[in-house]
């Protein structure tokens, strides 16, 4: 791979530089509540810092991400063709709140944009374009009269670089923080085509995706590859200033599971998701959605939700509006009861509507409030979701249905849950969990299936449906099942969709059946797998053969319940399976037939067995997160009630309640302490048969239900039973000594 030259191709800046402290290395684990301003070039004109400083102030914000350079500096620049907004005078709106933020002991973060130049830095630098397949300099989408900047140019390694090195010098910061750094589309440059072709043989892929065609092939690895060696150059350039100063990417839509371990460990010392709302019929689980997706693959890094203020969608960008505040509200607090800490970013320095204030104080001072508890907990669950990130091609394509469906019916159930990514799945990832849930993840490799099979041995327990292993991680077709042993199944015919009027009919008698009463079978599938099972397999549901919908005279069935729907199996080693043979989580996310979600739910407690397991019952829809630690659980209850539950914005939260909850007494324990956080008092408990049992008298949006243990006999804490995250929590708490909850926190 060619090297990229650090070395700027213009004079560095020579002015003196200004006075930097020590520097404060371990920043990163107490910098979890973000306050992001992206200046606009009018800003200038009538800012008011001072609104700014009391925002952070009242939200107890302890860090702050400001708009400084790269598409356009908000600062006295001295490095040509570093653009500056053309009312900036002799202001520094950046410099400014710089100085604020710092006088309240904030960490700061200077936010740059190489995604597009100015005229003028495309005439003299015609090379830092990205280029169409014409070899045209590619104008900007949306503004006329700018253009999309190459990434592989000497724009990213040698202009931007020495952007950085300058704020680094001139500004009291504690990171840089690029936006649109990864260029949109492919770039046919000269220099890209060059790096392309020295780093792989080929030319850059044209036309359409191929999946046949070796550039296409090679273009994902060759990009991730070559954006991972900017990343290390720009970090290596700013803490060669400042030793503290790191240099952090925004991954943008790039999920946590798409970078490089090593990139990650050596750069990035907290991630952030830039996943600032939700439209359409996503729902308001997604937010803790993203934190779990992150935390499942990075369990040692904090990880951090980016939240606008303002509503998202796809298809109108309404950067200048305010979305109502219990959606937003709603975004930021499932994101951090699911452990990704808050970050909101407002659009424009100058306030046209001040609507979204209160409502963000109230969330933010939420996280305050409830932080100092679970910093020194780890988010724990007795169950995990396997996320098909190579079946989906996520985030860049479509949510998996099925795996829309499973998180669904997981969280109306009242069942903490985690993620376990496939390509990750280990021993140790599994050992975790005592149950795991692959809804439809049809790529898995003869390695995964082992491991997955030998921790079955062991004593776990899967629930598998669909197409799951029908797959080799290339995207070929198997035979067989390639869980198929340990599962009990065997195909007999591939999969069909589009089936209509399927049906499954309860079979024999089984606890499965629990909450079936009064029927004698349910909706089935719109895409069904026929299977055979082994002879020491329970079958409690079978597909009803199809037949016809219409004319509605013909309407009935003509055969017996034949072929397996529902495959149970109890294994040696304490261990059980499970395997239905439809679509059943993507059948409940289009349908919501309450059937299909009793049916998941149902499977996965037959699983858990009796175990011991945290249960939540809640009249309303409650997101569930367990933080433990020795001694000591905190419950996460979110309510996500309200009147366009799969449909955003939310309008307002519905209080829901009585909320009932349930868990394990830790052997050997007696409770010493029960609390409501949010309320502030005490909360009745009853301990019987080892569980112990809370009500909840009500949530508006959180409460946190904390339970402290005690040695039966001599008091000292013990540890809850339940599997633990490695997260570690000093990566949430402020340093010893130190107060870095925001100028007003306690």
């Amino acid at each position: 791979m060619t090297t990229l030259d650090p070395t700027p191709s213009f004079p560095p800046t020579t002015s003196p530089a200004r006075e930097s402290p020590s520097g404060d290395d371990d920043w990163p684990s107490w910098a979890t509540r973000w306050t992001q301003l992206t200046f606009t070039e009018d800003d200038p004109l009538d800012f008011d810092p001072e609104f700014w400083l009391d925002v952070m102030r009242r939200s107890r914000s302890n860090a702050t991400c400001l708009s400084a350079g790269g598409y356009m500096a908000f600062y006295p620049t001295r490095i040509p063709h570093h653009y500056r907004s053309r009312h900036l005078g002799d202001s520094d709106p950046f410099g400014t709140l710089v100085e604020g933020a710092k006088s309240m002991g904030m960490a700061v973060m200077a936010r740059v944009d190489p995604h597009a130049i100015h005229a003028d830095a495309l005439a003299a630098h015609p090379e830092w374009a990205a280029l169409d397949e014409d070899g045209q300099p590619v104008e900007h989408w949306a503004f006329p009269g700018t253009y999309i900047t190459c990434p592989f140019s000497t724009y990213n390694s040698e202009f931007l670089t020495e952007v950085s090195r300058e704020i680094t010098r001139e500004y009291d910061i504690d990171a840089v923080f690029a936006n649109r750094w990864q260029g949109h589309g492919i770039s046919h440059s000269a220099a890209a085509s060059r790096a392309f072709r020295e780093d792989t043989g080929l030319d850059l892929p044209r036309g359409a995706y191929d999946a046949d065609d070796p550039a296409w092939r090679a273009w994902p690895g060759w990009r991730r590859r070559r954006l991972s060696a900017l990343v290390g150059l720009w970090d290596d350039a700013v803490r060669a200033v400042k030793p503290h100063v790191r240099f952090i990417p925004n991954l943008g839509s790039v999920a946590a599971h798409d970078l490089d371990r090593g990139l990650v460990e050596k750069h990035y010392p907290l991630l952030f998701i830039d996943k600032q709302g939700r439209s359409g019929i996503e729902a308001p689980w997604a937010a803790g959605r993203n934190g779990k997706r992150s935390r499942s693959v990075f369990r040692d890094r904090p990880v951090g939700l980016i939240t606008s203020i303002g509503p998202e969608h796809p298809a109108h960008r309404w950067k200048d509006a305010v979305t109502s505040g219990p959606e937003f509200a709603t975004w930021i607090i499932d994101g951090f009861a699911q452990g990704a800490f808050p970050w909101f970013t407002k659009f424009k320095a100058g306030v046209l509507d001040t609507r979204w204030v209160q409502p963000l104080v109230d969330a933010f001072t939420l996280h305050a409030e409830v932080e100092p508890l679970l910093s020194r907990l780890s988010i724990t669950a007795d169950v995990a979701l396997l996320d098909a990130t190579r079946s989906t091609g996520l985030p860049h394509g479509g949510e998996n249905l099925d795996g829309q469906g499973a998180y669904q019916a997981l969280v109306e159930a009242g069942i903490p849950f985690e993620f376990v990514c496939d390509g990750l799945i280990t021993a140790e990832q599994l050992d975790r969990f005592r149950v795991l849930v692959a809804p439809d993840v049809q790529r898995l490799s003869d390695e995964e299936c082992r491991t997955i099979t030998e921790w079955v041995g062991r004593g776990g327990c899967l629930v598998a449906a669909h197409q799951t292993s029908m797959l080799h991680p290339d995207g070929t077709p198997r035979a067989d099942f390639g869980l198929g042993e340990v599962l009990g199944v065997h195909l007999t015919r591939p999969a069909r969709r589009g089936v209509r009027n399927n049906y499954a009919a309860l079979t024999g008698r089984h606890a499965l059946h629990t909450g079936f009463t009064g029927t004698t079978r349910i909706i089935g599938g719109t895409a069904i797998v026929g299977v055979s099972a082994v002879e020491d397999a329970v079958v409690p549901f079978r597909f009803v053969p199809d037949y016809p919908d219409l004319p509605m005279e013909e309407v009935y069935a003509r055969e017996a319940p034949r072929d397996p729907a529902v495959v149970l199996r109890e294994h040696p080693g304490g261990g059980r399976t499970a395997y239905v043979a439809f679509n059943l989580g993507e059948v409940f996310w289009e349908a919501l037939q309450p059937d299909h979600g009793h049916l998941l739910a149902e499977t996965v407690r037959w699983a858990l067995g009796s175990r011991d397991t945290v249960r939540v019952d809640a009249p309303g829809i409650v997101d569930v997160a367990v933080h433990s630690g020795p001694g000591e659980v905190a419950v996460c209850l979110v309510n996500l009630t309200n009147p366009m539950t799969m449909r955003g914005a939310v309008r307002r939260v519905l209080p829901t309640g009585p909320v009932s909850v349930s868990l394990p007494l830790p052997a050997g324990a007696r409770l010493a302490s029960a609390g409501l956080v949010v309320r502030g008092e005490e909360v009745a408990v009853s301990v019987s048969a080892g569980q112990v049992e809370v009500v909840v008298p009500s949530i508006e949006q959180l409460e946190v239900l904390h339970l402290r243990f005690a040695d039966a006999d001599a008091g000292h804490d013990q540890q809850p039973s339940h599997r633990r995250d490695d997260r570690q929590a000093q990566h949430h708490a402020p340093p010893p000594g130190s107060d870095r909850r925001g100028a007003d926190a306690p």
